[in-house]
């Protein structure tokens, strides 16, 4: 493979990148069609899952350049090509029905239909396939797809926005704004791309969200909302329950003895109530709720919530991901803070997180840490 393949591929992999949040429990993935440096297709896939971005990129190739063009031409694919039949014919029949000679691939599908399957047809077929390329990055944008797959739950950002002393209000609650307009409008970004948003009942009732999308004209791709709420407080008057008819879709994750009219009452607003089991401590378990939330077809969770519900995340080595906004301002002790009681004795003990990358937006300061199993 050489700098050209890397340039498809790159390419491929930043159209892979515009299906995020949007194909759930499909996985995100881009394609390229080239003959040398010359593309004939791109495609990704498309919002709900259909169709396959090695669909798109052929129906372009065919309709730019003719079927003759794509004989002889290599795909570039972000993920292996799928091998079983559901509403489209599998997409690896579809490159080697179209004559194409390479597909270069970074991963295998990981799904039990798949796993291989797509590059034996491509090599029975006389295709040739390469796997490798840029297989860590590939890695990274479906990484959401990759551990429903592997772990049985969605991956999970979490992103907090706090002060230089760590603090995400004032004694008061007072939160809004601790960071600047350029951080909250990566946030909204964040948001579109995730297919859920996490919050405790806490954050619901303090600071009474929407959870949408706005300001990027993105709005239609607001994530699911779920709410982490025991006991079903949430309150009907609530702008996240009075939107739930006609705005993105509440899911309200409640313990088994959460009363029987409030569950009425919120599924009569438009919110689907989600029961799950309690943990030893008499929460509700945080594990069992991702793996509830894999097994709806989500892949992409981000948490926005408060000190309790991170902490938990945290101490349930849930979280694979911390989007860490930092103010240049601080509030003192008095303030909230950023995370609740994680029970340490040890620092050994101590969640543990890789720095992947710093990066100033507006007044503020961005940092992505990796968790060090992930």
């Amino acid at each position: 493979m050489n700098a050209l393949d890397q340039r498809h591929m790159a390419t491929a992999l930043a159209l892979a990148a515009r299906g995020l949040g949007r194909v759930a429990p499909n996985p995100a993935v881009g394609c390229v069609i080239a003959r040398g440096a010359q593309v004939l297709g791109r495609g990704w896939t498309q919002p709900g899952g259909r169709p396959h971005a090695e669909a798109v990129a052929l129906t372009q190739a065919r309709q730019r350049f003719g079927a003759e063009a794509i004989r002889g031409a290599t795909a570039y694919v972000s993920l292996e090509p799928c091998a079983h039949h559901g509403r489209t014919p599998p997409c690896a029949n579809a490159l080697a029905e179209a004559g194409v000679a390479r597909v270069v691939a970074p991963l295998a599908d990981p799904d039990a239909r798949v796993n291989g399957r797509g590059f034996e047809i491509l090599r029975q077929a006389g295709v040739e396939v390469e796997t490798g390329l840029m297989a860590a990055e590939a890695a990274r944008i479906n990484a959401g797809f990759l551990s429903r797959k592997t772990r049985g739950r969605p991956h999970l950002t979490l992103k907090m926005a706090a002060t230089l002393d760590g603090r995400i209000a004032t004694a008061t609650g007072e939160s809004r704004w601790i960071t600047g307009p350029e951080a909250r409008r990566r946030a909204h970004l964040m948001r579109a791309q995730s297919d859920a948003l996490l919050i405790g009942a806490g954050t619901a009732r303090a600071d009474d969200p929407m959870l949408d999308v706005r300001g990027l004209g993105l709005e239609h791709t607001a994530p699911i909302r779920v709410v982490a709420d025991s006991m079903l407080s949430l309150e009907p008057t609530s702008r996240l329950a009075l939107s739930a008819s006609d705005g993105p879709p509440l899911w309200l994750a409640h313990g088994p003895g959460a009363p029987m009219d409030r569950r009425r009452t919120l599924q009569e607003a438009g919110a689907e109530m989600l029961e799950t089991p309690l943990d030893v401590d008499g929460r509700l378990d945080i594990a069992a709720l991702m793996g509830a939330l894999a097994e709806r077809g989500l892949t992409r969770v981000m948490c926005e919530g408060g000190g309790r519900i991170a902490s938990a995340l945290l101490h349930a080595e849930l979280v694979d991901e911390i989007v860490w906004f930092t103010a240049g301002a601080a509030i003192g002790a008095e303030g909230l803070p950023s995370l609740g009681a994680l029970a340490l004795n040890q620092l050994a003990n101590a969640p543990r997180f890789s720095l992947e990358r710093v990066e100033t937006v507006g007044a503020d300061v961005m940092s992505v840490w990796r968790a060090n199993s992930s």
